[in-house]
């Protein structure tokens, strides 16, 4: 059996006509299906609402307790139970999951030699039983960024490697393709040129464009956690528009080995 992993980017979350558009794509996919998203920039609109500063280093936010709270509240909980709600208007049975419900994912406490990034998480098992069992339910899972340490802890975690993480346990028991959607139809040649989308990437390719700077910033950990999820059991990746979901005919990325 197949299955399908989506991860939506913060672009398609934040425009509520690409996301209703998104979620009428997403919804007419056949067969088992997980979805993934992030927040967008409305963790820190209610951030700065409140007084409170968002802290990035190299585009990871820096999570400390008060920050954890609003993530909490506005991924797990508005954005969250808004795709589900919209998902059930279509037909689909979704359900929505932080990490910690049902042990789902469990992650550990980022420890990094230089940089305290507070209370963000590393993933460290998913429940693959429980998960499967849920797909072969007729449940749509709806992930967000939150995961939990099952020591009581929430932890903020990058919603990519959610997806990847996710993507590589269900492989034991799945033929799983993963699929990572955002505002741009692939990954380009030419940031400033849309057209200019890069078909197909192997890992010799990917170095020479990582050293060309072609390819750099945010896509980079992208690209690594895709080339990890091939390397661990994926058997497919692409990276595009949404549009692809329902017409393959729409340029887009493919990652290969």
């Amino acid at each position: 059996m197949n299955v399908s992993v989506i991860k939506i980017g913060g672009n398609i979350i934040d425009n509520p006509a690409e996301l209703e558009q998104f979620l009428t794509d997403f919804s007419k996919i056949e067969g088992y299906k997980v979805l993934v998203h992030g927040g967008g920039k409305s963790a820190t609109k209610m951030a700065q609402s409140i007084g409170l500063v968002p802290q990035m280093i190299d585009g990871r936010r820096i999570t400390d307790a008060p920050m954890l709270d609003v993530v909490v509240m506005i991924y797990a909980g508005q954005i969250n139970k808004h795709i589900v709600a919209q998902l059930q208007a279509k037909d689909n049975n979704a359900i929505g999951f932080s990490g910690a419900d049902g042990n789902l994912i469990q992650s550990t406490k980022r420890n990094h030699p230089t940089i305290d990034y507070g209370f963000v998480g590393d993933v460290k098992q998913v429940n693959t039983k429980l998960l499967a069992t849920l797909l072969e339910a007729g449940v749509v899972p709806v992930f967000c960024a939150i995961t939990h340490d099952k020591n009581g802890q929430l932890l903020n975690t990058n919603a990519d490697t959610i997806a990847s993480e996710l993507s590589i346990a269900l492989s034991e028991v799945f033929d799983v393709t993963l699929t990572y959607c955002f505002e741009k139809q692939g990954v380009l040649q030419d940031s400033e040129d849309d057209s200019s989308v890069i078909t197909e990437i192997n890992e010799a390719l990917y170095k020479k464009l990582k050293e060309e700077k072609v390819i750099h910033s945010g896509m980079i950990p992208k690209l690594d956690n895709c080339f990890n999820s091939l390397s661990r059991g994926v058997q497919k990746i692409k990276i595009g528009h949404h549009r692809m979901l329902q017409n393959p005919d729409i340029p887009h990325t493919t990652i290969t080995l």
